[in-house]
């Protein structure tokens, strides 16, 4: 596939190729994004079902990979009359063959998964390093099974019952626990180690413009089926980096001008008792306040959603998640779990599917939303279900539970440590 995107830095404005991982621009003083700049400027998904391939025009790809499937959005009705908003459309990612949506790990990661092992080339030699909370590591080893991807996936040990396959997990991919009380910010600093060894390379998170942009085709699907931009736009977020994504996409369809300049007002929730960007949003601060480390950990321990978990999100970065909230008029809620498990059995019995827990916070949101007064009954409504169909996947007869190839406590966190473990593995 021909070079069809170049990358610019959003401090400095240079533009430049995009010749190998990991994302970052040395040239930056300060933390910034990189953000993809595509040569097809004009909004023109693929008629012909290619997975989230129908979108690679405005995907920073090499190649394409086997097994794709794109988010689907269909315009609501039980839950729409429930709600009582005229024009609510529901994105779906998951597992749901009668909306024709195959993603067999039931998440959206797979999104961003399919789109990140595209841009690495065929012939990479080194190993991709993920850190996850459970559905990137999911989606991650589903693609680079299938697709013979070097991979390793560290994921904390308290998290490992959400790792589950679809088949045999391929040769090519190891999984490292975190282990004991590890959270999902100790998975990323296991994973960063790890990544600073010879022959690794870290996928980069929200600086990968190949995961943001991935994760921005909810919000293509959707101006697909819609045919305009919404007004608003509700998700749960950890990281905030598929809101950040969304905004993206949001910016990108406004310059074709076939959709007029509207932006969709993000509204992002998170689980309490762990709200540290909405805490944040509410001091209208640019910055995550500290928080002590026991407390965090508690209250991680208490939330239903642990893919939430996120104690370092890209927030206050330049082209983050707090930009993204002060130019649309953000909103960010927050979500209990009795509320969020209300909102997923009525989500369940009005739509007809199963949503994880982390899509289950964003339904709470949008109702208390709606009640508040926030969304206008005429106004178009973009609820972007992060994950669902489980019960459906998980009740096949090949699902495998995966199982770590080794286990790492924080007191094992050293380098030299990290170092003998892991070349034990390969």
């Amino acid at each position: 596939m021909t070079a069809h995107y170049s990358l610019r830095c959003l401090q400095t404005g240079t533009e430049f190729d995009d010749a190998d991982l990991p994302l970052s621009n040395p040239r930056a003083t300060r933390p910034a994004f990189l953000r993809a700049m595509y040569r097809q400027k004009l909004f023109a998904p693929d008629t012909f079902d290619r997975g989230l391939y129908r979108f690679l025009d405005w995907l920073p790809i090499r190649r394409t990979l086997e097994g794709s499937s794109a988010p689907v959005t269909y315009q609501s009705s039980a839950l729409a009359a429930h709600l009582g908003l005229e024009r609510l459309f529901i994105t779906f990612s998951g597992y749901w063959p009668e909306r024709d949506v195959r993603m067999l790990t039931g998440t959206f990661k797979e999104c961003e998964a399919f789109s990140v092992c595209a841009r690495i080339p065929a012939d990479y030699r080194r190993t991709l390093v993920v850190a996850s909370a459970g559905n990137t590591a999911r989606a991650f080893i589903r693609v680079c099974s299938c697709n013979d991807i070097p991979l390793l996936v560290v994921v904390p040990e308290a998290n490992l019952g959400a790792i589950w396959s679809l088949g045999p997990v391929g040769p090519t991919v190891r999984v490292i626990a975190a282990g004991g009380d590890s959270d999902y910010s100790d998975a990323i600093a296991l994973a960063s180690t790890i990544a600073s060894l010879p022959g690794f390379v870290t996928e980069g998170g929200a600086q990968n413009v190949a995961r943001r942009d991935g994760m921005g085709t909810t919000v293509l699907s959707a101006v697909d089926a819609i045919g305009e931009i919404p007004d608003h736009y509700f998700q749960a977020v950890g990281s905030g980096t598929g809101a950040i994504a969304a905004w993206e996409a949001n910016l990108r369809l406004a310059d074709t001008g076939a959709y007029g300049d509207r932006k969709m007002r993000l509204h992002v929730s998170q689980n309490a008792p762990f709200t540290p960007i909405h805490d944040a949003w509410t001091r209208r601060s640019p910055q995550i306040l500290p928080i002590d480390e026991s407390v965090a950990r508690r209250q991680i321990g208490k939330i239903r959603a642990k893919v939430l978990a996120n104690r370092n999100p890209p927030y206050g970065v330049m082209g983050g998640l707090y930009d993204a909230l002060v130019d649309t008029g953000g909103t960010t809620g927050v979500v209990t779990n009795r509320a969020a498990d209300s909102a997923a059995r009525l989500f369940a019995r009005l739509e007809g599917v199963d949503v994880e827990p982390a899509a289950s916070v964003a339904v709470a949101h949008l109702i208390a939303a709606v009640r508040a007064g926030q969304v206008g009954p005429d106004q178009i409504v973009m609820l972007n279900v992060t994950g669902g169909g489980f019960a459906r996947i998980l009740a096949a007869e090949d699902v495998r539970q995966v199982r770590p190839d080794a286990t790492i406590t924080r007191a094992q966190f050293d380098p030299s440590t990290v170092e003998y473990i892991v070349k034990g593995l390969f």
